[in-house]
C-alpha cells in the first residue's frame, strides 16, 4: 500500500500532536515494516540460505525495532506482538518450538494459510534470526520453514499497515459522537505518550537491563539479536524512534528533553560493542551502565516535562497501560 494513500485516508482537523505523530510517525513506520517485509518474503522464494537472506532480514528487522513501541491498535487488537518478534524468551520457547517443528519437519511450512497457526514463538524476527545465523542439520527443512517464517512475518506487516488508517481515524476524531474507543482528545494523547514511555522503559529494562544482569551474575546471553550482533543496532534504533516521537508530541522547546535524549544517544555510540557481550568484562560492562544511567535520566525528564503536563504523574507504569 503506498504511504500517501494511507496518510490520505486519515485527513482529519488537527489535535496538537496527534496528527504530527501519525502522519509522520506511525503511519509510516508501519508502511515500511510492511514494505520491507514484503522485500524480505520475496528474497525467501528466491533464495532462503542464510548467506543470501540476512540482507534482506537486517532490513526487515531494522523496521520492525523502528516500530515496536507501538504497542497499541491494531496490532494489540490483532494479538500480534509476539508474533512478529518473540523476545523476551526467558524460557527459551522459540527453540523449543523450532525444534519441534524441525523434528517432525512438519509439512505445515508449505501450507501458508495454516502456517499463522503455529506457536508465536515459531513465527516472527526471533525465530527466522535463529534459522539464519545458527547452524542447521536440515538445510532443506530449514530453508523451507524459513520461507514460512518470512511469508508470514509480510501477511502479518501487510495486515497492520491495512488496518492503521481506521484506527488512526478514531485517534483523530477522538471525543466525537460516535467514537467509543477514544471518548476525549486526551486519550488520544495519552495513549502515544504510553507508547514513548514503554518503549523507554522496555530499552531501559529489557534491552539494557537483561544483558546487564548484575555486576557478579552479568547475562550476555540474554541480549536482544546477540546472534545476528544487532543488540547495540536495537538500542540505537529504538532511541531515534522514541525520539522522533517525542518531537511530534510536545509542542515549543524542551531543552531537558532534548538534552537527555542527545546523552543516550551519545553513549550508544560509544558502546562499540554489537551484542552487548562486553557486560561480561568490567572495563566495557561501565559503557553499557553508563547507557542505562542515561534511559533511566531520560525517562525521567521525558515524564516531567512531556508526561506531567499531560496529567500522567511520576508513578505512571507505561506498561501497565493507562
Amino acid at each position: 500500500m503506498r504511504l500517501t494513500l494511507i496518510l490520505a485516508l486519515i485527513a482529519s482537523p488537527a489535535l496538537a500532536g496527534v496528527d504530527e505523530a501519525l502522519d509522520h510517525h506511525v503511519l509510516p513506520r508501519h508502511a515500511a515494516l510492511a514494505e520491507s517485509t514484503a522485500q524480505l518474503a520475496e528474497a525467501a522464494e528466491a533464495d532462503c540460505t542464510p548467506e543470501a537472506l540476512r540482507p534482506a532480514f537486517g532490513a526487515a528487522y531494522d523496521s520492525w525495532v523502528s516500530m515496536s513501541h507501538i504497542t497499541f491498535g491494531p496490532i494489540e487488537d490483532r494479538g500480534l506482538s509476539l508474533s512478529l518478534s518473540f523476545w523476551p524468551d526467558p524460557k527459551d520457547r522459540v527453540g523449543k518450538a523450532l525444534g519441534r517443528l524441525i523434528a517432525d519437519r512438519d509439512p505445515i511450512v508449505e501450507a501458508p494459510g495454516e502456517f499463522a497457526e503455529v506457536s508465536a514463538a515459531a513465527q516472527g524476527f526471533t525465530a527466522l534470526e535463529r534459522l539464519l545465523y545458527d547452524p542447521q542439520q536440515d538445510a532443506a527443512y530449514a530453508c523451507a520453514l524459513t520461507t514460512a517464517i518470512a511469508r508470514q512475518l509480510a501477511a502479518n506487516a501487510a495486515v497492520l499497515a491495512e488496518d492503521w488508517p481506521a484506527f488512526a481515524r478514531l485517534m483523530t476524531t477522538a471525543g466525537e459522537e460516535g467514537n467509543s474507543r477514544f471518548q476525549s482528545k486526551e486519550e488520544a494523547t495519552r495513549a502515544l505518550y504510553t507508547a514513548l514511555s514503554t518503549g523507554l522503559e522496555f530499552l531501559q529494562d529489557a534491552r539494557l537491563g537483561r544483558p546487564l544482569g548484575t555486576f557478579d551474575r552479568p547475562r550476555p546471553t540474554r541480549a536482544e539479536a546477540r546472534r545476528s550482533a544487532r543488540a547495540q543496532r536495537h538500542v540505537e534504533l529504538s532511541l531515534a524512534a522514541l525520539k522522533e516521537l517525542a518531537d511530534h508530541l510536545h509542542d515549543g522547546p524542551h531543552p531537558g528533553v532534548d538534552e537527555e535524549f542527545a546523552a543516550a544517544m551519545a553513549a550508544a555510540a560509544r558502546l562499540d560493542d554489537p551484542a552487548l557481550a562486553g557486560v561480561a568484562e568490567p572495563a566495557s560492562r561501565i559503557r553499557v551502565e553508563s547507557l542505562h544511567r542515561a534511559v533511566g535520566n531520560l525517562r525521567n525528564t521525558v515524564n516531567t516535562e512531556i508526561g506531567k503536563p499531560l496529567g500522567i504523574t511520576a508513578g505512571f507504569n507505561a506498561l501497565d497501560g493507562d
